[in-house]
């Protein structure tokens, strides 16, 4: 049994929880971490895992690339981490600006920018000791990597984890964790990741809806698809796959202090 870590439940595509949750447990996922990107969808995730508090998890976040969103929109979402902060798993997804940044004149000052509103966020981490869920991909990486040691953050996952290798080296050096999607499966990127990377500082996601090729190519996209990623894992780790769904289930249960069910 495994954990998906980072799916964005609010979508329309999971409009019917219970039956999310039904498919996902037939494909061997018994719990979800849901993520949040600004207020609205955090409040989905805060539903979420009211409706179902045994397999679904709250993070509330606040996306670094989505450039409609102004600073009164993170007032929002500071609000809502202060009213909810008990009730909540973690902080995410937030991180640093990339793909937004493509070009663009002012780069610069847009990622300057997202590492000030990184920061203010990270510090209401820090204030409630929850763990982060970053989007820090490519060159993001290591200026995400920066501001949590800056802040003293702990407990950090870079979700879809893109980076070069030393820079993966230096994240898991620093105990963090990096996760992976299906694209393990048929990319060799993050194939040569993986065999790298200690399995006690791995994590799986489907970062769902998020649309996949390969073997995935036409199929809808959910929390089901973590169980395949772990079974890819195991593959290139030439483990037992129940071995490592048990210790990659333990890895996210420790990062987000879960209870196992």
């Amino acid at each position: 049994m495994i954990i998906d870590t980072h799916c964005h439940l609010d979508d329309p595509a999971f409009a019917d929880l219970r039956e999310t949750l039904r498919t996902a447990l037939t494909h061997d996922v018994w719990g979800v971490i849901a993520v949040g990107c600004d207020a609205e969808t955090n409040a989905h995730a805060l539903a979420a895992a009211g409706a179902a508090p045994k397999s679904v998890w709250a993070c509330l976040g606040f996306h670094p690339d989505w450039t409609q969103l102004t600073d009164e929109d993170l007032d929002l979402v500071a609000a809502q981490l202060a009213v909810h902060h008990s009730r909540i798993v973690g902080l995410g997804e937030v991180g640093l600006p990339w793909y937004s940044l493509e070009g663009r004149a002012d780069a610069a000052t847009l990622m300057a920018r997202g590492r000030a509103r990184l920061d203010r966020l990270l510090r209401l981490a820090s204030r409630w000791d929850l763990p982060v869920a970053l989007h820090a991909p490519h060159g993001a990486a290591v200026g995400a990597l920066e501001a949590l040691k800056a802040h003293g953050i702990e407990r950090a996952v870079f979700h879809w984890h893109k980076a070069p290798p030393e820079v993966t080296r230096t994240i898991v050096e620093a105990g963090y964790y990096v996760s992976v999607t299906p694209e393990v499966v048929y990319r060799e990127r993050d194939r040569e990741m993986v065999a790298r990377v200690p399995l006690d500082s791995l994590l799986v996601e489907s970062d769902a809806p998020w649309k996949y090729g390969g073997e995935f190519e036409g199929l809808p996209s959910g929390p089901w698809f973590a169980s395949r990623v772990a079974e890819e894992i195991a593959k290139l780790k030439q483990m037992p796959a129940d071995d490592v769904m048990h210790h990659l289930s333990t890895n996210a249960c420790r990062l987000f202090d879960l209870v196992w069910a």
